[in-house]
């Protein structure tokens, strides 16, 4: 039985998982961060409601928040679109979370309990099953759901917050920048990237897992890299 302390969080969170509007937002998110409704695609609600089971109501709410964090457009009289890619804004948005998920990852080594270090090592738990049937879809989503859970065993829930928003203004992104599909060698080794992190942070080593965190954020791709020098 949760203990009241979770039962008042739980009530604070508008967006607690067991809503069907934050379902209904996850499966939005994710169809857009792995291109399913892809840039700049007119986004009608009735159908949106038919394609994820829910009723307008959730699917408007669930677009509210997309749109503030400016992962759709919605105008008068016009309607609601996928947000266009946005380069310039991604680089700004990988390089904030460089400094704050580092952080994170540290703070999460000095502070986070063992239900937390649990969380986040849960979240990897059917990756290998993703792997083998190239399941972006379910990858994307366990992607999110470790790096929330890194950053909700911080401590810090404001930090916790600008996390998730900025996750979802880089993610998409890192498929459209790829030249084809990852290799499942290349898929393997982020898997152990993150299982490291999880371990470092368990060990409670704040200065290792603030480096294991740079391994996992990577990089800003290079071609997303060299589409912004040609600019």
């Amino acid at each position: 039985m949760a203990g009241p302390r979770e039962t008042d969080a739980e009530r604070l969170d508008e967006w607690s998982p067991r809503l069907l509007k934050s379902r209904l937002y996850q499966r939005i998110l994710v169809d857009i961060i792995i291109g399913a409704l892809a840039p700049g695609e007119q986004l009608d609600e009735n159908a949106l409601a038919s394609r994820y089971g829910g009723g307008l109501a959730g699917i408007r709410e669930a677009l509210a928040r997309l749109a503030l964090e400016g992962l759709v457009v919605r105008r008068a009289r016009v309607g609601t679109s996928v947000a266009p890619l946005d380069l310039m804004g991604a680089r700004e948005a990988f390089e904030a979370r460089c400094l704050i998920e580092v952080h994170c990852a540290g703070l999460a080594a000095a502070h986070a309990s063992e239900a937390q270090i649990a969380a986040i090592r849960a979240t990897l738990d059917d990756a290998e099953r993703a792997v083998a049937e190239n399941d972006s879809a379910a990858l994307a989503a366990m992607d999110e759901a470790f790096h929330v859970a890194v950053a909700a065993a911080s401590g810090n829930r404001t930090l916790a917050k600008m996390v998730v928003t900025l996750h979802h203004q880089t993610a998409r992104y890192w498929l459209y920048a790829m030249q084809g599909p990852s290799t499942d060698a290349e898929s393997y080794a982020a898997l152990n990237e993150h299982r490291s992190l999880a371990d470092t942070i368990a060990s409670r080593d704040v200065a290792h897992a603030r480096t294991e965190m740079l391994k996992v954020l990577g990089d800003f791709p290079a071609e997303m890299k060299r589409s912004l020098e040609g600019r």
